[in-house]
């Protein structure tokens, strides 16, 4: 019954070569490769002859199998894979070390974001390889849980200028968590006939006739089942019996672990829940003497290089749990759990698997091992737990809350289906308190990501709140999510009887409201009468997030910085969120980051970027089940098209979005929806439109409350007002701007305020605006001062005040032109020409241009675009807008029309 690994590869002579080449390119800088098959086939023998193969030639080796027995345990496969690396870990700089530490648990601490994770395993991977080229090897890729697998999909794609080569390897016909798109495949093919019959002849001479031909038949070019099928093979077989082929191996297999001691098949139980194989692990639950008969019947071989057992086929783990008794697979996930009183999490899924009926203890654990993934961003393994701990409940109101909070997560996830299930689960039982204002909580969130109505959803989880006897605590988790939710609704609906309610319900909260709830709900909703006082525990809050590792607390400081102008300084935090979905977490954090993004683009100038962010967002928000926020990427859409001309594409998205929002009673948007339609007027040079549509969000005179998108029409309103003969409704507007002190709220709040009082004031007031642009803090908000700038200098002009019209509009120019802000900029460029403006052509404009403005310059005259360019140069968009921005006036044009003719001129 002795087998070599040659033997288990008759007829692989090209596989062996596909697999040295592939070792080849590892050296060479990175490879990976992602192995299918049917069971059986020879994957795992394809994987250990690469092992071999990289070991003979000196590469450090790491293995790891996925275990469908621990397949909702949170990086239990990393933990497997990383292991054997774990001195290296403790010399990773300290925020890596930690986030692996942590996540593999080999330590306490807050739970790392899944990317910091992926960011650590890599820089541990790669640093390794620098002395030693490193193989990953991965089987049973269907069984990874999710943050696993999203670690690994992230190395994967980031191997290639390292010598680090990943090989995964799953049967087909499944799926997993690993994103497989832009990844080499690889299927392992049967045996040819030829290959076939020469391992029968090898392996099973006396194999002839009749039986030989009924064998070849049975494998159909499996190598396992000619390997072990003729020993339960008759001459009354029939050619066809149709039993499957993955059944007669397990029954084979079954026969043979039969014939072992019981302790020895009671170990492998323990080997196969245990899922690493890990033999300092299984050393600690049970004697390991008895591992020897298993041993010399092959049904395991144990790995001393890297210290863990290995079954030789996954049937064999299926016939070893199929085989065994209640008690015994009970006993053996207790063993599990008490040897890991450090890994709360595991422990937690193995006292669940051997408990029977209702165990509140376990319940609690589970409980909080959901709250601790939910913090990485996996949903779905959260989800997984508490609905397993809601059947473990002890109470029916403690299973109804559970299924209520599970409902609640799935709802927030997007993921409607299983949502739907969960609260009619829920609703069927005595919820209690907590699990009826979880069901309502998640309810709401389902209504509004459907098709219903804002104001239900309000009356719904407001009346929910209000019966609650949670005694208005504010440390109760399921009430504050709920006033969080209401606090969105109330903000969506734009009722002021509806934040009426809101604030009623916020003051009940004893001793005090939660630090964000308290910030957000004084700078979101009505930014322009409550903001400023809540700016000094805003700055607070933004100081302490670099320590922060709840992603919901940095996703809800988004929200509170939102209508302060402060989501620049967390920017970072909101690339954290979008990196985080973009490897596999959570995607309503990575479309709140990305809505954060976009804001702080278009204010700051980075146009090109919205565009970008807004179309992932737009793409995300349907992929995930999230339609309800698509909306906003839309707004970012038509803004930007809007600024850059684009007047046509401005009004579908704008109407598109008030189709969308008036039949949800979605107020807010709807008075949104004017934004775009008001810049697009105003670009277009209709400003009996622009004024129409700004006074739609907001009254002149009025800065309405409840309404925040009020303050970002000022400008447009009054300019508006002036253009078309309104001077009262001008100054009135400005009047009420200056009776809120909206300069006390933000740099660009002052900036605008400013800027309006020069235009209906005196010139006291032009002096301070002039003092206003000065500023740095000014200068950030590219479009407002741009426009600032323009509205101001046509006044001057007026006045023949030529001079100082022409300084501003030369620093207008230029910051439309690297906004690509094309209506904005040829009015300015006809403001220029009616203020004296003539630009002095000097005959060689490059040679004020260093080497890399100068190609740049070439490429953007050639027609490419920044993001086209910054490809090409292997540079952020950004940073060529920033050369484009110091390029137009060194070469005195205003645009990339202007380029060509410029640098030919030269």
């Amino acid at each position: 019954m002795g087998q070599t690994i040659t033997e288990e590869l008759f007829g692989r002579e090209v596989e062996l070569a596909r697999i040295q080449r592939f070792l080849e390119s590892i050296r060479h800088g990175g490879d990976v490769r992602m192995v299918r098959g049917d069971p059986g086939v020879g994957k795992s023998a394809l994987l250990t002859a690469a092992a071999d193969l990289a070991g003979a030639e000196g590469m450090r080796v790491l293995r790891a199998n996925g275990s469908e027995f621990e397949a909702d345990v949170s990086y239990s496969l990393l933990n497997q894979l990383l292991l054997p690396l774990y001195t290296d870990i403790q010399r990773l700089p300290p925020a890596l070390r930690d986030a692996l530490t942590v996540a593999l648990g080999f330590g306490p601490g807050p739970a790392p974001a899944a990317l910091l994770v992926g960011n650590a395993a890599l820089f541990l991977l790669t640093t390794a390889a620098r002395t030693t080229p490193v193989l990953i090897i991965v089987d049973d890729v269907q069984w990874i849980d999710r943050p696993s697998a999203v670690v690994l999909g992230f190395v994967a794609r980031r191997v290639q200028g390292a010598s680090v080569g990943v090989i995964a390897a799953s049967r087909t016909g499944t799926e997993s968590f690993i994103d497989r798109r832009g990844l080499t495949e690889v299927t392992v093919e049967p045996l040819s006939d030829e290959a076939s019959a020469r391992l029968i002849d090898t392996r099973s001479p006396a194999m002839i006739g009749r039986m030989r031909r009924h064998l070849l038949d049975l494998a159909q070019g499996n190598p396992l089942a000619l390997v072990e099928l003729p020993g339960s093979l008759t001459d009354s077989a029939h050619p066809t019996d149709v039993v499957p082929l993955s059944d007669r191996l397990q029954a084979i297999f079954a026969t043979r672990i039969a014939d072992l001691p019981e302790p020895t098949r009671l170990l492998l139980l323990l080997a196969t829940f245990e899922g690493s194989g890990d033999l300092r692990a299984l050393r600690g639950m049970t004697d390991l003497t008895h591992l020897a008969p298993a041993e010399r019947a092959q049904l395991v071989r144990v790995d001393d290089a890297g210290g863990r057992i290995v079954f030789r086929h996954p049937l064999i783990q299926s016939a070893i749990v199929a085989m065994s008794t209640h008690e015994e697979r009970r006993l053996a996930h207790q063993a599990i759990a008490a040897a890991l009183p450090g890994d709360p999490e595991r422990r937690a899924w193995h006292l669940a698997a051997a408990t029977t009926g209702p165990d509140e203890a376990v319940a609690v654990q589970l409980e909080e091992a959901a709250h601790v993934v939910l913090r990485r961003g996996d949903a779905l393994a959260s989800i997984a737990a508490l609905v397993r701990a809601a059947e473990m409940s002890g109470t029916p109101e403690d299973t109804a809350r559970r299924l209520a909070q599970a409902a609640y997560t799935g709802a927030e996830a997007g993921v409607a289906d299983d949502t739907t299930t969960l609260l009619a689960n829920a609703r069927a039982m005595n919820q209690g308190l907590a699990g009826a204002l979880q069901a309502a909580n998640a309810t709401a969130l389902l209504m509004i990501n459907g098709d219903g109505d804002v104001h239900t959803a309000h009356r719904l989880l407001a009346g929910a709140i209000e019966t609650g006897e949670h005694g208005w605590r504010a440390d109760d988790p399921a009430l504050d999510e709920a006033m969080y939710t209401l606090l969105l609704l109330s903000w969506f609906s734009g009722s002021t009887d509806h934040w009426a309610v809101f604030h009623r319900y916020l003051a009940r909260l004893t001793p005090a409201p939660p630090d964000i709830l308290s910030v957000v709900s004084r700078t979101f909703p009505d930014p322009v009468r409550t903001g400023a006082g809540a700016l000094p525990g805003l700055e607070a809050l933004i100081a302490a997030l670099p320590g922060d590792k709840d992603l919901t607390r940095v996703v809800r400081m988004g929200t509170a910085s939102a209508h302060v102008d402060r989501l620049g300084e967390i920017r970072e935090h909101s690339w954290r969120l979008v990196r985080q979905g973009r490897e596999g977490g959570a995607p309503q954090w990575q479309l709140s980051g990305l809505m954060h993004l976009c804001q702080d683009d278009y204010l700051t100038g980075r146009w090109d970027e919205v565009e970008e962010l807004a179309g992932e967002g737009e793409r995300v928000a349907v992929d995930s089940g999230l339609p309800f926020l698509r909306w906003y990427f839309l707004l970012n859409r038509a803004v930007i098209a809007a600024g850059r001309g684009r007047s046509g594409e401005a009004y579908d998205l704008a109407d598109e979005i008030t189709h969308w929002a008036a039949p949800r009673g979605l107020t807010t948007s709807l008075a949104i929806a004017n934004l775009p339609r008001t810049l697009a007027a105003a670009a277009n040079g209709d400003f009996e439109a622009a004024y129409r549509h700004a006074t739609a969000i907001s009254p002149a005179g009025v800065l309405a409350p409840y309404v925040s998108i009020a303050t970002w029409v000022i400008l447009d309103l009054v300019e508006a007002a002036l253009r078309t003969g309104r001077p009262a409704e001008a100054r009135a507007h400005a009047d009420a701007v200056r009776a809120a002190d909206l300069a006390a709220l933000s740099p660009r709040m002052r900036l605008i305020q400013h800027g309006v009082d020069a235009l209906v004031l005196d010139d006291e007031a032009g002096e301070r605006l002039e003092q206003t642009l000065t500023e740095p803090s000014s200068e950030r908000w590219l479009f407002e001062s741009s426009r600032v700038r323009l509205v101001f200098a046509e006044k001057l002009r007026r006045r023949k005040e030529f001079t100082r019209a022409r300084t501003h509009l030369l620093a207008a120019r230029t910051g439309f032109a690297a906004m690509g802000a094309e209506p904005w900029l040829a009015r300015t460029t006809g403001e220029l020409r009616a203020a004296g403006y003539r630009p002095v052509v000097t005959t060689q404009p490059p040679s004020t241009l260093t080497a890399q403005e100068l190609e740049i310059a070439g490429l953007a005259a050639a027609g490419l675009t920044n993001k086209q360019i910054a490809q090409r140069l292997y540079l952020s968009h950004r940073t060529v807008g920033a050369h484009l921005y110091r390029i137009f006036p060194k070469l005195g044009v205003s645009s990339r029309a202007g380029l060509r003719d410029a640098l030919n001129e030269a």
